[in-house]
């Protein structure tokens, strides 16, 4: 059906884009243009535009903290906002490296793409990552974005196929699990809601089932001194914070108008060592 029309002048994309509703539909028209080999192509880039996939899994690639990641359809696409995550783990990373004279081993539990963990590569020096999700297609994407010796993914439910010799040695855990209620996925925007995965955005009744059990699952890898690190909302916060004090942590809120974002940060107390990690059935 595409082959048969003229070909789309830009103002045509701009005004297909705008009738859609797209809030950038400039910007957005400009990278469709630049990504599209032919005419055909670029129809069907922006039909789908149109029908509301999102803009990323069209291109094939999201921008996040300056990089390229790599989107699959059906794959969480990163926020801007989860920026803030990543710029508190770096914030973090450098005291951890020097403590332990050794590389950071940071952990990214429900990782999706990869964007956390690839942008953590991308950002330390001296760092292993090892993330973690349970969708086989976001597994798989993720392996194309955290690349190298250094990063490691694993498909399993949260922390279930980690190795085992990380028990006790991870310096920053970060997550950015699923935090919206189950009603409320309903109010989310026709591309999320349609066209990303369930598992990326249930958190259960009060969006905060992950949250709970990954601070149950913090004593059993954090390294002393180690610093969980949770994206949450601004509502949500508090509670979140509460899940990681009931676990003996210490824990505190950052916010980012810019950004819109909220990650509960929380550390093992000066001079405590976490306790031993309990028995955990992960990969050998």
């Amino acid at each position: 059906m595409s082959d048969a029309r003229a070909p789309l002048s830009p103002p045509d994309v701009v005004a297909l884009l705008r009738a859609a509703g797209c809030v950038f539909a400039e910007v957005e028209a400009e990278l469709l243009l630049a990504a599209a080999q032919t005419a055909a192509e670029l129809a069907d880039m922006v039909d789908r535009r149109v029908q509301g996939l999102p803009l990323e899994q069209i291109l094939g690639w999201a921008e996040f903290c300056g990089l390229r990641i790599l989107v699959e359809p059906g794959v969480f696409v990163p926020r801007r906002r989860t920026e803030l995550l990543v710029r508190q783990a770096v914030a973090l990373a450098p005291d951890a490296a020097a403590r332990a004279g050794a590389p950071t081993v940071v952990v990214d539990l429900c990782c999706g793409s990869g964007a956390v963990g690839a942008a953590l590569l991308a950002a330390l020096d001296r760092v292993e990552v090892h993330a973690a999700d349970i969708d086989p297609v976001a597994v798989r994407c993720a392996r194309r974005n955290v690349v190298g010796a250094r990063g490691h993914v694993y498909e399993g439910d949260l922390d279930a196929q980690l190795p085992a010799e990380l028990r006790g040695r991870v310096d920053v855990l970060v997550a950015n699990a699923p935090y919206v209620p189950t009603e409320e996925i309903r109010l989310m925007p026709p591309e999320a809601r349609l066209h990303e995965p369930r598992t990326a955005l249930d958190g259960g009744a009060d969006g905060l089932d992950l949250h709970r059990r990954v601070a149950q699952a913090a004593p059993r890898w954090l390294a002393p001194g180690g610093h969980v690190l949770i994206e949450t909302s601004e509502r949500q916060a508090p509670r979140t914070a509460q899940l990681l004090t009931d676990v003996g942590l210490v824990a505190w809120v950052v916010t980012d108008d810019e950004l819109d974002g909220t990650v509960v940060v929380a550390a093992w107390p000066t001079g405590v060592a976490p306790p031993e990690p309990a028995p955990h059935h992960g990969a050998p």
